[in-house]
């Protein structure tokens, strides 16, 4: 259910969950825990900052090689 465009520098939920290599779910937990906001779409297509998301995922590869 991905047919919303999105602007340059955002990502979809289901990208998000791609580059962090967790399901949807952990990405409504990431949210919940305040370690990830969305930056726009609407409630069931929300979208997150592309340069968020990679700096969220440098400091979860850190953690797993540490």
């Amino acid at each position: 259910m991905e047919s919303q465009i999105i602007r340059p520098g955002y990502l979809t939920a289901h990208q998000t969950a791609s580059v962090l290599g967790i399901s949807l779910g952990g990405v409504r937990k990431l949210v919940e825990r305040g370690q990830l906001t969305h930056a726009g779409g609407t409630v069931g297509q929300r979208w997150y900052v592309a340069e968020d998301v990679a700096a969220l995922a440098a400091k979860r590869q850190t953690r797993k090689v540490a």
